[in-house]
């Protein structure tokens, strides 16, 4: 149970104790390693926590698929308690929201795992704590503990349970959001720096063009996207505003582009530059496209997507799915930034602070990563943990939430519960998230320029 790929190793040696119990009831750090090159033992962890939360998210979508969603009201209990709202009967098919209700269970579900690591986790700060032999072992019992917690949120009763945890989701993608755009700008910095000094260092001609060809699609793709939103999402008269947020936005992306090549910028960060910029600009109008798709009114959001629990409503137009073009991207961007947070420390000491990570690990531990030829996972956190477990978690617990409402677009039953609409509150909470996001990367221009005595190498 504690061999990796055969390799024997001395029974009373602590460190081969601490891979025996990572490996027990769970194979899959002793199957990575014999497949792959050495690996840490920190990284194999995030990376399987990172699983069970991508597991979660293909069950929500296969929910949410028609013709699996019309099966859902065979679960047993799945539907009961439905119309009761705060201790008052409503008569509400239950049959229609099925899909809505299973991905706010798989949701709550996927959030309650994390958030009970995230509590066992306090405090943990190196792998001689008996407490990351949980973190990192047991993935078995892990893998049990996530279906048990699954199977019990589908028996819980809708009361008022939906409309809590949609501002409990709200709160949540929120969050996430800004770690999403804490990321994106390290990235564009990262490979800003990447490209300028592979520049300095062979043929410069041929990475500047990159950079400026690369910079101009991004720009380009950032003008095309604030056009086709005037054209689907305004109107001449009325949509007053989709106008006013999309010219703010626009407004704002031209002013942190105008920043980001001041000359005192320049000086005091030669790195920064319009490959940033125009990657945030971008960001920025997908958000932005994100949030009118879920503008509440049907001639200035053509992209609105209605369900009426009545069957004469429905008779007239399709059953809907849950899933559009921002949600597409969304799930992608989503994908891209846990598969981040779970392999990656970044470059700058800045970002790894905010993230609460180590630029490396605390070491790889007696014996390296191969032993006899063989490769293995070893234990790289014997003198400290290379990342934060409850912190990491509770991102994992954000990104859940995330997902959840990503899938669901936002929506929620009105206070009838006859029909899933999309509130105001959606289209705010992503805004506030575009504007948080110029804010910060304006922050990250001028940082060095008003504290001049710290370091933002």
């Amino acid at each position: 149970l504690g061999t990796c790929s055969g390799a024997s190793f001395s029974p009373s040696d602590p460190e081969v104790l601490s891979l025996q119990v990572s490996c027990l009831c769970g194979s899959a750090p002793c199957l990575l390693c014999g497949c792959c090159p050495s690996a840490k033992n920190s990284t194999i962890s995030r990376l399987l926590f990172t699983f069970f939360l991508f597991l979660g998210t293909l069950v929500s979508i296969i929910m949410i698929i028609p013709g699996v969603e019309k099966e859902l009201h065979k679960l047993p209990g799945f539907c009961e308690g439905s119309g009761s709202v705060l201790g008052v009967q409503t008569h509400v098919n239950c049959e229609s929201f099925l899909g809505h209700k299973a991905v706010y269970r798989m949701g709550f579900a996927m959030a309650a795992f994390f958030f009970l690591f995230a509590t066992i986790m306090v405090c943990v700060r190196s792998s001689k704590d008996p407490r990351a032999a949980v973190q990192n072992g047991f993935w078995f019992f892990k893998f049990l503990v996530l279906v048990g917690i699954t199977v019990g949120a589908f028996y819980i009763p809708d009361g008022a349970f939906t409309s809590v945890w949609f501002y409990f989701g709200v709160v949540g993608s929120f969050l996430f959001i800004l770690i999403q755009l804490v990321l994106l700008i390290d990235f564009a910095h990262s490979w800003s720096q990447l490209w300028l000094r592979n520049a300095g260092e062979s043929n410069a001609k041929g990475w500047y063009a990159a950079l400026c060809i690369v910079t101009f699609l991004f720009y380009a793709a950032s003008i095309a996207a604030v056009v086709l939103l005037y054209i689907y999402y305004t109107r001449p008269e009325g949509c007053t505003e989709g106008k006013v947020l999309v010219s703010i936005n626009l407004i704002l992306c031209l002013i942190v582009s105008a920043v980001s090549i001041l000359p005192k910028i320049q000086e005091a960060q030669p790195h920064s530059g319009l490959l940033q910029a125009s990657l945030i600009t971008l960001y920025t109008f997908y958000v932005t496209w994100s949030a009118l798709a879920n503008v509440p009114v049907q001639t200035c959001n053509p992209t609105l997507l209605v369900r009426n629990s009545t069957s004469s409503a429905m008779a007239n137009q399709p059953l809907t799915t849950w899933w559009d073009a921002p949600s597409i991207v969304g799930l992608i961007i989503f994908i891209l930034c846990t598969l981040f947070i779970s392999i990656r420390s970044s470059d700058h000491p800045q970002v790894n602070k905010l993230m609460l990570t180590e630029e490396s690990g605390a070491g790889v531990g007696a014996g390296g990563g191969e032993e006899g030829g063989l490769h293995r996972a070893y234990d790289n956190e014997q003198d400290g943990v290379s990342y934060n477990y409850t912190f990491f978690h509770l991102c994992l617990l954000l990104a859940a939430l995330y997902i959840m409402m990503t899938l669901t677009n936002w929506y929620r039953p009105d206070e009838s519960l006859q029909v899933l609409t999309s509130p105001w509150t959606a289209v705010w909470v992503k805004i506030s998230s575009s504007w948080a996001g110029l804010l910060l990367y304006l922050w990250t221009l001028v940082a060095p320029l008003v504290l001049p005595d710290r370091d933002f190498s």
